[in-house]
């Protein structure tokens, strides 16, 4: 049997509170965390940036983001886990590259998002860069048709970067050909990243539905709601930088204008009662430039914290 995941090694074990389970054979589960440190580098240097901090910094604010998992709150009208006694609410660990294995961790990620997807539970992955979407993404295949939605500065469709292409500027590009995802929703995208023209003219040949930053503002999260269809199996997949820096400042691209909390909760809250959320990762955290306050990640685990919230409340995991 292998051991697809390892406990993390320092400070808080889990996030907000939930049970450390690293067998994923036998998993019984309603909520699965899974640590992705690790994407797929563009070159020795960037192998281990500072997103690979990121699963614990984030673990490690579990006390910021939550005093307390019993006590009252206003984002999901109730505690975290809505005074259920009988959801099981589980942290797996990480994925770790292997060195003797360049890119296995990838295999991996993708058999261990499997296996809680087996289970019948929920996988929230913690990035890592944005390459890590891509092997969650492929465990998804039964779950067809996937709507997309990405929120991101960045567009994410280059086919490659140094002959790498499933690194962090590519998971959007690799989505689109993946047969079960269909529909794709991009949300926040301002400023410049590594897109160039052609990777735009494919992003909209393909059909993605683009939303810039500054429409969102101007019509609302309700509006952006309403083009995505009722009844979907719903993949989110947050970029940090999409949020505005003022909230997650700890990223390598900030841009001003993005994606406020606000209405961050509204499209985690909307789509939960449209369709079916089947999945979320939060990547593109890099913890050492986070303020004092470590807003970065305590912003990202609000954020998980208002899915964990609704889903139950939206009866997700009634037996």
């Amino acid at each position: 049997m292998e051991h697809l995941t390892i406990a993390p090694p320092t400070g808080h074990k889990t996030l907000l509170y939930s049970e450390l389970v690293t067998d994923l054979e036998n998993l019984k589960a309603d909520i699965a965390i899974l640590g992705m440190p690790f994407g797929s580098a563009y070159s020795a240097k960037s192998f281990t940036n500072d997103q690979t901090n990121a699963p614990q910094a984030i673990r490690a604010v579990t006390d910021r983001i939550v005093r307390a998992p019993d006590h009252y709150d206003f984002d999901i009208d109730g505690p975290m886990l809505q005074g259920r006694d009988d959801i099981r609410f589980v942290d797996c660990g990480n994925i770790m590259p292997d060195l003797a294995k360049p890119g296995d961790h990838y295999r991996r990620c993708e058999a261990a998002v499997r296996k809680i997807l087996t289970a019948g539970a929920l996988p929230i992955v913690l990035g890592g860069d944005h390459g890590i979407t891509t092997p969650v993404l492929r465990a998804y295949d039964s779950k067809t048709p996937v709507t997309l939605v990405h929120i991101d500065a960045h567009l994410d469709w280059r086919d490659e970067v140094n002959g790498v292409r499933d690194g962090l500027s590519s998971p959007i590009r690799r989505a689109s050909e993946m047969d079960h995802v269909d529909r794709i929703f991009q949300i926040g995208l301002r400023a410049q990243g590594s897109a160039r023209p052609e990777e735009f003219a494919a992003a909209k040949a393909y059909g993605a539905q683009i939303v810039t930053a500054y429409e969102l503002h101007d019509v609302g999260m309700d509006a952006v709601l309403a083009q995505i269809p009722d009844g979907g199996n719903y993949y989110l997949t947050i970029d940090a930088d999409g949020l505005d820096p003022t909230i997650m400042p700890a990223v390598d691209g900030p841009a001003p204008g993005g994606v406020n909390f606000v209405q961050a909760r509204k499209l985690i809250h909307g789509l939960v009662r449209k369709g079916r959320v089947v999945g979320m990762d939060i990547v593109e955290i890099q913890p050492s430039k986070d303020n004092a306050s470590q807003v970065t990640c305590v912003t990202a685990g609000r954020l998980i914290l208002n899915l964990i919230g609704a889903t139950i409340r939206a009866g997700y995991f009634d037996k």
